[in-house]
């Protein structure tokens, strides 16, 4: 079974593990359309140009929720405009449902399909989200989630914010590497493969790493604030993204439900600390999020009842997690 972020799959395959196709368009947009020193360079090189590109994020997915959040930490709002789909879409496409009519007011579309057809007539993948759009064109620049953070900040760096934070300190990437690997093997991609596992035996052990896993960040955290130690990096944001969406979402729907978010105290800590942090909480729409999950996979949740709860308000409460920066 696969499937791509974030267009999740409406079947649960029966007696298989959940396999995630991390397939994308590879192209990158870089400063002067230069050839990158990190990471792969596989498809067209695009210059960085202000109001050039459109951002295509919806809130409810954690993937486009990266994006949304580095855009804001970086101060990228004014150079780099978004489009946010609505929270629910079928096996076609993102939808606009938010916008007026319907249409993107940029882009003047409805689907984001169009986009990738615009470029690729009869693409046969995913349509997901986040993805970069040619504005004058309404082509589809590219889809690769991890390369368009990671460009935003090496990239874009002529138009970050003045005391925009070091997301990628030098000092700390090959650990930061390292950290975010697991934290995406087991976490952000771990909770789908419990809620799309299928079998007892695949659930069985997806659901054993993923508290490994969660086990090993509330030790982590215990001692300081931030996954790299005094601020916040890129790790942060990738771990965060999932945090957000674990009670409202993972324990229940995708059976996570070991504990709660807040049964875990460094863990939970953590999460309001970053939450209460210019550029985070303001981009998580919990409404949206469970209308995403709980009406789109109608083969895990065939009513699509969107549950009620749980009660956000704890987000705004103190976190204490000061003292842990020396």
């Amino acid at each position: 079974m696969s499937t791509e972020p974030d267009q999740t799959p409406t079947y649960v395959a029966k007696g298989q593990e959940f396999d995630r196709d991390m397939t994308y368009v590879p192209d990158r947009i870089t400063r002067d359309a230069r050839t990158p020193e990190h990471g792969p360079v596989e498809g067209r090189l695009w210059p960085v140009e202000p109001g050039r590109y459109r951002l295509v994020a919806a809130a409810a997915c954690p993937w486009a929720n990266r994006t949304l959040i580095v855009r804001k930490l970086l101060g990228l709002e004014d150079v780099l405009s978004v489009g946010m789909p609505g929270p629910t879409h079928d096996q076609r496409s993102w939808t606009f449902d938010l916008d007026h009519d319907g249409v993107d007011p940029v882009l003047g579309i409805h689907f984001l399909r169009d986009a990738y057809e615009k470029r690729f007539p009869g693409y046969p993948r995913g349509i997901t989200v986040p993805a970069i759009v040619e504005v004058e064109t309404g082509e589809l620049v590219t889809n690769d989630f991890p390369w368009i953070t990671h460009d935003l900040f090496f990239e874009w760096t002529e138009h970050h914010r003045p005391g925009a934070p070091d997301l990628w300190p030098a000092e700390l990437r090959e650990e930061m590497e390292t950290v975010m690997k697991r934290v995406f093997t087991e976490v952000n991609n771990g909770v789908y493969r419990c809620g799309f596992a299928g079998s007892q035996e695949a659930y069985d052990a997806a659901y054993e790493r993923l508290w490994t896993a969660l086990d090993w960040l509330e030790e982590r955290l215990a001692t300081r604030r931030y996954l790299m130690g005094d601020a916040i990096t890129e790790a942060d944001v990738r771990l965060f993204t999932t945090l957000a969406r674990f009670d409202a979402v993972y324990h229940g729907h995708f059976k996570c439900n070991r504990q709660k978010l807040v049964e875990l105290p460094h863990l939970w800590g953590y999460a309001r600390d970053l939450f209460q942090t210019p550029g985070f909480g303001e981009t998580i729409d919990f409404e949206q999020i469970k209308q995403h999950y709980y009406v789109v996979h109608t083969d895990v949740n065939p009513s699509g009842i969107v549950p009620l709860g749980p009660d956000p308000s704890g987000w705004e409460t103190p976190h204490g997690r000061e003292a842990l920066s020396a």
